[in-house]
């Protein structure tokens, strides 16, 4: 009986010691994943200012859609980066992005909804249909959809709308 007693204070103990732990564990985590997932973009920001379309597509998964600012769907990483090495040598060629993230929301383990808005400058011209949010400058939001795979962090889907000018 007294070792019963004794026992049950002891695991409640240990089971609300655990709890914390595990609380803290996952707090570390998603600040880890976090700054992982700010990191991937200012990783693809670089590589756009730098015009290099294989550095900024890397992260997509090999069966990735991403739609860009005309509605085009691209379908897997290969495609992603081929469109991506046509802009950069055409009406992107030179320009730069400046990359804000405005939002990370985790609907699940493993998975993470990333806004971002770039603002990109110097470029020559724009696709058809779309207009500068600015003189000189393009503004658009962009949403990814990521899944941690194998401890990375992996773009599954992403869309790209441009912001149009004030009225």
């Amino acid at each position: 009986m007294l070792r019963t007693a004794l026992t049950a204070p002891w695991l409640a103990l240990l089971f609300l010691v655990s709890t914390a732990c595990a609380h803290d564990a996952a707090q570390g985590t998603a600040a880890q994943d976090e700054a992982a997932l700010h990191e991937l973009v200012a990783v693809q920001a670089d590589a756009w200012n730098r015009g290099d379309a294989a550095v900024w597509s890397k992260d997509f998964t090999e069966d990735a859609t991403f739609i860009n600012i005309v509605g085009s769907v691209f379908e897997g990483r290969a495609q992603i980066e081929e469109r991506h090495a046509a802009i950069f040598a055409t009406v992107f060629k030179g320009s730069k992005t400046q990359v804000t993230v405005q939002r990370i929301l985790f609907p699940e383990a493993g998975i993470a909804v990333v806004d971002a808005v770039h603002e990109v400058t110097g470029h020559t011209r724009l696709p058809p249909g779309v207009q500068n949010t600015e003189a000189g400058l393009l503004r658009t939001r962009m949403r990814y959809v990521m899944k941690r795979t194998s401890g990375q962090w992996r773009i599954v889907a992403g869309q790209n709308t441009d912001v149009k000018p004030a009225p």
